[in-house]
């Protein structure tokens, strides 16, 4: 059995998607999580100095997509052919530009509500629109299954919620995705326990 050890700052961001596949296997891993006045000191020792990185046996893996991918076979939910595996990275893909082009950070607080105000009104209608049309009447976004397509709205959407709440209220199938996915069980349990943070 390999020895898994996520390293990513204390807050869910992209390393969150890596914590919800270890649930869902319910698989053991340490979950290093880096403070910010010591990432300075510990980046020279990260391949390509970016965060979250996964230390599988004492190598170490970069790019949360590709981790994701490599844990999502593991557990089943990547796509049970070569379409569905498209369709569930297409879908994937979509949503980390759309969330990747959010504004995080600017000048000041007051800045930054005005650009992540402004970016969700003129940005997320088309993509949201384009979701929920792949949705469509579907339970989950490929297949006849959960996938970590489903994941990664979830957890992506969690992210802009907190800051501007109610951006996707409207889209009600998208909406109805999250809640199912959070009653899965491994993720309930998951979301009960894990660190409280803002983001």
């Amino acid at each position: 059995m390999p020895n898994y050890k996520l390293i990513y700052f204390n807050f869910r961001g992209r390393g969150e998607i890596i914590r919800y596949l270890f649930a869902y296997l319910n698989q053991e891993y340490e979950d290093r999580r880096i403070e910010f006045p010591d990432w300075p000191a510990i980046k020279p020792t990260i391949p390509y100095g970016k965060l979250p990185v996964l230390e599988i046996d004492g190598v170490i893996y970069h790019q949360s997509l590709a981790v994701g991918r490599y844990l999502a076979k593991k557990a089943g939910l990547a796509g049970k052919s070569d379409l569905e595996q498209l369709r569930v990275d297409a879908i994937i893909a979509s949503i980390d530009d759309f969330i990747s082009e959010f504004p995080w950070e600017a000048e000041n607080e007051a800045e930054k509500k005005r650009k992540q105000t402004e970016y969700v009104a003129k940005v997320a209608p088309d993509v949201l629109s384009s979701l929920e049309k792949s949705l469509g009447d579907h339970v989950w976004f490929v297949g006849d299954s959960v996938t970590w397509a489903d994941f990664s709205w979830d957890i992506c959407s969690d992210g802009i919620e907190g800051y501007v709440p109610g951006f996707a209220d409207k889209y009600v199938k998208l909406k109805a995705l999250k809640e199912r996915v959070k009653a899965i069980p491994a993720i309930a349990a998951w979301v009960k326990k894990r660190p409280h943070t803002e983001a």
